[in-house]
C-alpha cells in the first residue's frame, strides 16, 4: 500500500483559483446578476489570497452584498480548491440594473411621438452686443454726416483721422491684419451662434401628439439621480454627469 507522502503533492495553480472565484461571484446572489470584472489571485504553500472586482445588481444595498459575496466566495474557493482562503478582497467599480430598461415605444393604435429636439436659444447677450455696437457705429456717422451736410460744419476729428489713418495703410500692415482677423473670428462665431440651438441646460422630451413641448434641467434630473443613488446602503459621495442621451454616476463606497 502507497503512503500519503509517496502519492506526490497536488498543485493548484493561480490560474484555476482565479477561476474559481470568479466563478463563484456570479452565484453568490441567486437570482441576481453579479459580474467578476477582475480577479487576482495569489498562492503561497496552502493558502491563497483572492481579490475581486465586481458589478452589482442595481438596486440592492451594496454592503450586505459584498458581504455575501465574500462569504460565498471564500467558502466556496476553500471546499473547490482545498486551499484555506480567509477572506476575499472585493472592490465595486460599477452597479449594473438586472435588466435594461425598456423604451417607451409609440402608443397602441396612435401615431409615434415625434422626436425630441433642443430648444433654441433667444442668444440674448450676443444680439445685444452685435445690435449696440452696431448702432453706435452707424449713429455716430449718420450725425456727423448730417451736421457737414445740414449745418456746413466740418468733419468729426474721429472721421477725418480714421479717413487719413486708412489712406496710409495697406492690407499687408499688422493693424489691418490683426483687424481683419478679428472681424472674421467675430463673424464665424455668430454663424455658429446662429446655426446652433443653444440651450444645453435643458433636456427635451418626447411629448404626446399634439401637446406641449417639455423641457427638463439637467440640474433637476443630476439632483434626482444622485438622492436615487444615495440611498442605496453603503454609498459615500457621489458625482452625477448628464449628458443628452445618458447618466453618468460615480459613487465610492462609505
Amino acid at each position: 500500500m502507497i503512503t500519503p507522502s509517496q502519492r506526490g503533492t497536488t498543485t493548484v495553480s493561480e490560474k484555476a483559483v482565479r477561476r474559481i472565484a470568479g466563478r463563484a461571484a456570479a452565484e453568490a446572489l441567486p437570482g441576481r446578476a453579479v459580474t467578476a470584472t477582475g480577479v487576482t489571485a495569489a498562492v503561497r504553500g496552502q493558502r491563497a489570497e483572492v481579490s475581486l472586482e465586481l458589478a452589482l445588481p442595481y438596486p440592492a444595498p451594496v454592503a450586505d452584498s459584498v458581504g455575501l459575496v465574500q462569504e460565498h466566495v471564500a467558502a466556496r474557493t476553500r471546499q473547490l480548491s482545498g486551499l484555506d482562503v480567509p477572506r476575499a478582497e472585493v472592490s465595486v467599480r460599477a452597479l449594473r440594473a438586472d435588466a435594461p430598461l425598456l423604451r417607451a415605444g409609440p402608443p397602441a393604435g396612435g401615431d409615434a411621438r415625434p422626436p425630441a429636439r433642443r430648444w433654441w436659444s433667444s442668444r440674448r447677450l450676443p444680439v445685444a452686443v452685435v445690435t449696440g455696437a452696431a448702432a453706435l457705429v452707424c449713429g455716430a456717422l449718420t450725425l456727423d454726416v448730417a451736421r457737414v451736410r445740414l449745418l456746413g460744419l466740418p468733419p468729426a476729428r474721429w472721421r477725418g483721422g480714421a479717413v487719413d489713418w486708412l489712406s496710409t495703410h495697406g492690407a499687408g500692415d499688422l493693424p489691418v491684419v490683426l483687424g481683419g482677423a478679428g472681424a472674421a473670428l467675430t463673424g464665424l462665431v455668430l454663424v455658429v451662434l446662429a446655426v446652433t440651438p443653444g440651450q444645453r441646460r435643458l433636456l427635451p422630451l418626447s411629448p404626446p401628439v399634439d401637446q406641449p413641448v417639455f423641457a427638463l434641467d439637467r440640474s433637476a434630473v443630476s439632483a434626482r439621480v444622485e438622492e436615487a443613488v444615495s440611498d442605496v446602503a453603503g454609498i459615500g459621495r457621489v458625482r452625477v454627469r448628464v449628458g443628452r442621451r445618458r447618466v453618468l454616476v460615480r459613487a465610492r463606497l462609505s
